[in-house]
C-alpha cells in the first residue's frame, strides 16, 4: 500500500523556519520525481517545490525562491522542505506529492499525502 506521510508542521512567527518531512511507503521515492504543494483554506493546490527524478534538479515557485529548500534521502524513502523566513502569506497546508516528472499540475501527481498545516502569525 502506498503511503506518503508529511510531519513538521505547526505554528512559528514571521521570520522563523521549519522542517517538513515526508516519509514514504509502498514505492520508491528515488524513482519518482517528489514535490511539495500548499493550499490555503478555500484555494487552489499550487506546487512550491520539486525534486526531479532523474538529474537532482530543483525547481521552486517564485514566492519560495531563496527561502524554501527541497531535499531527499532515498535511502530513508523521505524528502523534506526546509522552509526559512517565513511570512504569514506562507500560511498552508503542505502536501508531499510523487509524480512521473516535475510539474505545476496536480493531475500529473500519482500519490499523495493528507498534509501537514503550517501557520506563520505573530
Amino acid at each position: 500500500q502506498v503511503q506518503l506521510v508529511e510531519s513538521g508542521g505547526g505554528s512559528v512567527q514571521p521570520g522563523g523556519s521549519l522542517r517538513l518531512s515526508c516519509d514514504a511507503s509502498g514505492f520508491s521515492p528515488g524513482s519518482h520525481a517528489m514535490a511539495w504543494f500548499r493550499q490555503v483554506a478555500g484555494g487552489e493546490r499550487e506546487v512550491v517545490a520539486c525534486a526531479s527524478r532523474t538529474d537532482g534538479k530543483t525547481f521552486y515557485a517564485d514566492t519560495v525562491k531563496g527561502r524554501f529548500s527541497i531535499s531527499r534521502d532515498n535511502s530513508e524513502n523521505s524528502v523534506y522542505l526546509q522552509m526559512d523566513s517565513l511570512k504569514p502569506d506562507d500560511t498552508a497546508t503542505y502536501y508531499c506529492a510523487a509524480a512521473e516528472a516535475c510539474g505545476s499540475q496536480e493531475y500529473l501527481y500519482d500519490y499523495w499525502g493528507k498534509g501537514t498545516l503550517v501557520t506563520v502569525s505573530s
